[in-house]
């Protein structure tokens, strides 16, 4: 079994006065989560409170696999493939019951990226653009695709990276969890190795700061809180645009 150490650290930017990303480092369930409430939307923050707590809240509620939940289970994915992609999707439900009860949060809308530690590795989740990296032996790579305008062009071959880091429909999200039909949540299974880092952030951090500095930046920092401090400090050394969440999981044999 792996033991997990973890921090995270979030900051509303430089051209933001309401951070409005949340995000859930809960060691005992395994669990951690970023989301993003999304820029110029009624309520973001709200949108990515309350999905975090929808997801916390089921996962804790589902330690006992044995119970059984409100979504058809998918036998192409784990039990806990279903338990992390469920909280997902129930989030999106969170958010429409406090739409229901409060008109005012209509058009509140937030990404999210989850990771759920299992016996054989860990249980990745997302909708929208947050994304999960993993760092190993000196090299970081994304393991989630965004849901976004600009990344779905950089697939299909119309835009190259470096393009996509500067389009002006940059931050247009094809999925979101918004409160109205179930999102599409992408679930995956990655393998971990001792002296892996894995790494969940809001695009505040990956939009404006490269692989290679974050890399430079993990490899450079004495722990992980000045690793997180210190990414921080880059994406708003860069601007910061957008508010800024990160949170970083280092992977040791228990």
């Amino acid at each position: 079994m792996w033991r997990v150490s973890s921090a995270a650290a979030s900051d509303p930017g430089l051209r933001r006065e309401l951070n409005e990303d949340s995000y859930c480092i809960r060691p005992d369930l395994g669990l951690y989560v970023v989301a993003d409430g999304m820029g110029g939307h009624t309520a973001g923050e709200v949108a990515s409170r309350l999905a975090v707590e929808a997801i916390e809240t089921f996962i804790e509620e589902t330690k006992d696999t044995s119970r059984t939940w409100p979504l058809p289970f998918d036998p192409r994915l784990s039990t806990d493939g279903n338990r992390l992609g469920t909280a997902l999707r129930l989030a999106n439900r969170r958010l429409a019951a406090a739409v229901e009860r409060d008109a005012s949060l209509k058009g509140m809308a937030t990404t999210a990226a989850a990771l759920l530690s299992t016996q054989a590795g860990f249980v990745v989740a997302h909708v929208g653009d947050s994304r999960v990296y993993r760092s190993r032996k000196g090299r970081l790579e994304q393991v989630t695709h965004d849901h976004s305008w600009v990344s779905e062009q950089v697939r299909a071959g119309s835009l190259t990276e470096s393009d996509a880091r500067h389009h002006p429909w940059r931050n247009v999200v094809t999925r979101a969890i918004a409160g109205g039909d179930d999102p599409e949540v992408d679930v995956a299974e990655i393998d971990v190795e001792e002296g892996d880092l894995l790494m969940i952030c809001s695009d505040g951090l990956s939009g404006v700061v490269s692989n290679d500095e974050c890399q430079s930046i993990l490899d450079a920092a004495p722990s992980l809180d000045a690793a997180c401090r210190e990414l921080v400090a880059a994406a708003n050394g860069h601007g910061g645009p957008d508010n800024i969440t990160v949170a970083l999981l280092k992977i040791d044999v228990a």
